[in-house]
């Protein structure tokens, strides 16, 4: 007979968890297991990985939901690894073979098709994506053996490095736009050395200014206390940090929240930052620390124009989340 599972007490936790998602498990995957490290109520991801993909996988807790979008739209960088002279039905090793072609590929082949592949480019998007159609993920319609008719979109790959790493083998690195398939970039790559490719292996290293070098993993987590893993999270106005930042006295903070327009001396920005004083706590300075953060905003011939706004309840809880940091 089996023990009954225990049910985790859920609660509200705001931040963003820079996970380095491990191989195997899909983006959902990782996350629902992070959401249950930290018993959080609300949790999103930025992006998917494929399960065979690992590396940066930013996770958005509580209001940091908001503001995943952001992210999303983000530039990626990848590190791959693909094999050169055969194509697969998926376009990476988990696919079927399905062309082998001999390989005769110089230094210089590589530098030529990296300059050919670099700016805008046009995509057709795998078959094998959660890109949807009709509501459903392609890679259903890819299971059940029916192809779709996918149409070609502009995206952007603004560094392109490949070298030879094997008489068969590549290495590349690439900074894109959102919405670039690196599994058909290296599809690109084959086709335009007339051989053929298929991805062997994909990491992801950064996504906007969030790398490896900050990322968490799983097993590191699940060796942590509660306090630790909260320690992990970076504030909600992390995925912010490149916004116009504008402080607000409590008194227009106030009616800032309530939907009121600011006026101020600020300068046209179409993206902005806004926070409000810290409440003064016993024993600390008020004017220290970074300040509460309430949105953002955009700023319009001096005035200051509500975009997306944590409400109160979500400030209380940030402020008492800062302060069981602070105190464990």
């Amino acid at each position: 007979m089996q023990a009954p599972r225990t049910r985790v007490q859920r609660r509200p936790v705001h931040g963003v968890l820079l996970l380095d998602k491990p191989i195997g498990l899909s983006s959902n995957q990782a996350l629902q297991k992070a959401k249950w490290l930290l018993r959080a109520e609300k949790a999103g991801h930025t992006g998917t990985l494929d399960p065979l993909a690992t590396g940066v996988l930013p996770l958005c807790f509580g209001a940091a939901a908001k503001f995943s979008q952001l992210q999303l739209d983000a530039d990626k960088t990848y590190a791959a690894v693909a094999q050169l002279g055969v194509r697969t039905s998926t376009g990476d090793a988990e696919g079927a073979v399905i062309d082998e072609r001999a390989v005769q590929v110089e230094a210089q082949d590589l530098v030529r098709v990296a300059a050919e592949l670099t700016g805008t480019i046009q995509q057709i998007p795998p078959m094998h994506s959660a890109l949807k159609k009709d509501g459903k993920a392609l890679y259903d319609y890819a299971r059940a053996g029916i192809a779709v008719e996918r149409a070609a979109r502009a995206v952007t790959v603004h560094r392109l490095d490949i070298r030879l790493s094997g008489p068969c083998t590549i290495e590349l690195v690439a900074r894109v736009s959102k919405g670039t398939y690196i599994r058909t970039l290296a599809e690109d790559i084959g086709q335009a050395l007339g051989c053929g490719a298929h991805l062997r292996s994909l990491r992801r290293k950064a996504t906007g200014a969030f790398d490896l070098a900050h990322c968490v993993t799983l097993e590191a987590l699940e060796a942590m206390d509660e306090a630790q893993r909260l320690a992990c999270l970076l504030p909600v106005e992390s995925l912010v940090a490149d916004h116009v930042r504008i402080d607000l006295d409590a008194q227009d903070a106030g009616r800032f929240l309530s939907g009121l327009r600011r006026r101020g001396p600020w300068a046209d920005a179409a993206a902005a930052a806004v926070f409000a004083p810290a409440p003064a706590q016993p024993g600390r300075n008020q004017e220290s620390g970074p300040g509460v953060f309430l949105g953002t905003a955009h700023i319009r011939s001096g005035e200051l124009i509500a975009q997306r706004l944590l409400n109160p309840l979500e400030i209380e809880q940030t402020l008492q989340q800062k302060i069981l940091e602070r105190t464990s």
